[in-house]
């Protein structure tokens, strides 16, 4: 199931003058009323400036991911309940991605692969870790990055966790006015723009929701995108994931 989820991926400021008149028209009804007056200046200010951060996050731009890291994902796929967790090495501007499953409990029946895409060359090799055997794929999708598209939708921004944390992330996706709902959510950190989760929906139900950490900058080693001596003979059928 991790195959079909990584194939799958699919590509106004506010005026304060007139808030501050608002501001303005409260304050003399309530000194009509009898009220005790609020200071007029207090309103203006605090209208002005909750109207500026919500126009700032109304205006935000989609930040630029890191090209090229290495680190762990797990993988949820509604439809079959089934987490799935991997060590992935991602280099944007190759077109690369390797993804090697970790095998975190003993699961009868059930194969571990390692996974290389090679999208400039159309092709996804598929090793078995076990036994070595390859499966060699042509990839029909295009290649799709970890990143923010250029005309994505904001969504929202906050903080993960509780106090103290600090760490701000930003949601985007793809869902466009007319429409209303969206095929494609990111969340992104502020500060260095790495994805901390993504999900996809299909026919409007959520098919697959991916959460990234332990994320360094880089390539460790770039031999991981080169398959091992045994897809020289490989297969040109997927394996299936089950005994």
């Amino acid at each position: 199931m991790l195959l079909e989820a990584v194939l799958f991926r699919p590509p106004r400021r506010s005026p304060c003058p007139s808030a501050c008149a608002l501001c303005g028209v409260r304050s003399m009804a309530q000194a009509a009323a009898g009220l005790r007056p609020v200071p007029v200046l207090g309103l203006v200010v605090l209208g002005c400036l909750l109207l500026r951060g919500g126009a700032d996050a109304a205006g935000a731009e989609p930040c630029q991911a890191p090209r090229q890291w290495e680190g762990r994902t797990v993988t949820y796929e509604h439809g079959t309940g089934r987490n799935t967790r991997a060590a992935v090495s991602y280099d944007g501007p190759n077109q690369r991605l390797r993804v090697l499953e970790e095998r975190k409990a003993l699961i009868p029946c059930k194969k571990f692969f390692e996974y290389i895409f090679l999208y400039k060359d159309a092709v996804m090799f598929q090793i078995e870790q076990v036994t070595k055997l390859c499966s060699k794929v042509a990839l029909t999708e295009p290649w799709d990055p970890y990143d923010i598209p250029a005309n994505s939708t904001y969504e929202d921004q906050y903080y993960i966790g509780g106090p103290g944390d600090k760490i701000m992330v930003q949601e985007w996706s793809d869902r466009k006015p007319a429409r209303k709902l969206e095929s494609w959510v990111g969340v992104y950190t502020v500060t260095d723009c790495y994805p901390v989760q993504e999900t996809y929906t299909k026919n409007y139900s959520v098919t697959t929701s991916t959460r990234f950490f332990d994320l360094q900058l880089g390539i460790a080693d770039p031999s991981v995108f080169t398959p091992p001596s045994t897809c020289q003979t490989a297969q040109l059928r997927k394996m299936e994931e089950e005994c």
